[in-house]
């Protein structure tokens, strides 16, 4: 019981990561965390070191540990790891993807539309999140899933400085929507591009929001 207990928090604090419901830099304390879901520390202190040593988390404190700060050195590292990474499993995932995950794609660009529309954050990243993790599993390589599934726990608390900054909301949604065209005519090369293109654009404008805030003393 204890072990599965652990094991669903683990989910829970990796999918709040991987969605960008932490923020880097801050500090998840243990018992706030127990007490938001009803348990003893105990689990929760062994999810938590299980995401340190994926590297998602930082800090050997008893009572709270640390998303990792986001500088434009590290930023600039992972993101051509994460475009040639998830560029792959795109092009490996078009040709095995079938009907049925094609419409579960499809739910997700419907969602995120709607989820600018509202400027509704949070829905936006749980489903852009989701788009882009539920594609890469139909690529059926674990060892690459993990890679990516690694670097993402790495960036996603970083993604929600897509909307404290200039408005991008007409841009945000683009990109998917030609990857899943793109799929759905079992083009992968072009599928590939448009995932491609989306990391990139979007790392571009990160890593500028970096520079400008290291040139303002603020990083």
């Amino acid at each position: 019981m204890a072990d599965n207990l652990q094991e669903q928090l683990y989910q829970n604090i990796r999918a709040a990561l991987l969605e960008g419901r932490f923020q880097p830099g801050e500090r998840l304390k243990i018992r706030d965390l127990a007490a938001q879901w009803g348990t003893s520390p105990m689990p929760v202190r062994g999810a938590l070191q299980r995401l340190v040593a994926e590297g998602a988390l930082e800090g050997e404190a008893q009572r709270s540990l640390r998303v990792p700060a986001m500088t434009r050195e590290r930023f600039a590292q992972l993101l051509p790891v994460r475009i040639n990474l998830e560029g792959l499993a795109v092009e490996l995932a078009a040709a095995r993807i079938g009907s049925a995950q094609l419409e579960v794609l499809q739910g997700c660009v419907e969602r995120m539309h709607v989820a600018l529309q509202q400027r509704d954050v949070q829905g936006y990243l749980r489903n852009n999140s989701q788009f882009h993790l539920y594609l890469y599993q139909a690529c059926a390589n674990p060892v690459l899933l993990r890679l990516i599934e690694s670097l993402w726990l790495q960036v996603g608390p970083f993604f929600s400085r897509l909307f404290t900054e200039a408005d991008l909301s007409l841009r945000l949604n683009s990109f998917h929507a030609d990857c899943l065209k793109a799929l759905q005519a079992g083009d992968g090369k072009a599928a590939r591009a448009a995932i491609e293109q989306d990391l990139s654009y979007f790392g571009q404008y990160l890593l500028n929001l970096l520079s400008l805030e290291a040139a303002s003393g603020r990083a």
